[in-house]
């Protein structure tokens, strides 16, 4: 890392008291492992309208996709996507094609059952599944962050893919490319129904502390300048 990483809250360990998220570290890490994504550079796509999603970005990153994002890659000839972090609550009716090779879930249920819960879905492919507790994922935006966001904005909490950045980060990937996430654009990639994006106030809180961490950019214009995330070239790829 160059010399900015000193700003991140990655650069100190766990503090002792925190086990729960040491095992949460632990397991998750494993996980990744399995995946063989770990090591590798990541691309995290988001919903947002029109995503920039450069060329050169494959097959040297791993795609990771937000809730229904995989339509939009799927539209965009993608491919399976290495890893999909999904809310319980998304509708699967909205993206009746699936195709990951793991799934990170936000979800209740205990982990031996997320497989069973699956049989009735709508998809074309799943691999590995991991549970994500809305504990956990507000525990880990709050350690690498260094901020809590849990009175600001519209639900005191961020969405799902600057969750999975601070995801990325905390468990080690060498680099986080991010697309199809944004601070301005109303609506979603996936459809025509302009609805009105939230968690706008608390995405941006979390963006601001990440602006100087140097394994997170940005193919986006818009969010470069909102958040003031470095802007990703091909040279840095």
């Amino acid at each position: 890392m160059s010399g900015a990483s000193s700003l991140s809250s990655l650069d100190r360990p766990l503090a002792k008291p925190d086990t729960h998220l040491a095992e949460f570290v632990r397991f998750h890490g494993a996980w990744l492992d399995g995946l063989g994504i770990r090591d590798r550079p990541w691309l995290i796509l988001g919903s947002a309208p029109d995503p920039t999603v450069p060329p050169e970005l494959f097959p040297s990153h791993a795609r990771i996709d937000i809730n229904n994002a995989g339509r939009t890659a799927a539209a965009l000839g993608l491919g399976r996507a290495d890893l999909t972090l999904r809310a319980k609550k998304k509708s699967w009716a909205e993206h009746p094609h699936i195709d990951t090779r793991g799934l990170l879930w936000i979800h209740t249920a205990p982990r031996f059952l997320l497989r069973p819960l699956l049989i009735n879905k709508p998809y074309d492919h799943i691999g590995r599944v991991a549970p994500l507790r809305r504990r956990d994922r507000e525990a880990m935006v709050t350690h690498v962050s260094g901020a809590s966001v849990e009175m600001i904005g519209d639900l005191g909490k961020v969405t799902n893919g600057v969750a999975a950045i601070c995801y990325g980060l905390l468990l080690g990937v060498p680099e986080i490319v991010v697309a199809g996430i944004s601070l301005s654009k109303t609506g979603h990639s996936y459809d025509d129904l302009g609805r009105v994006r939230r968690q706008v106030e608390e995405d941006a809180v979390i963006l601001d502390r990440l602006r100087t961490e140097p394994r997170v950019s940005t193919t986006e214009d818009d969010l470069a300048e909102t958040a003031g995330l470095r802007r990703w070239r091909p040279s840095n790829g």
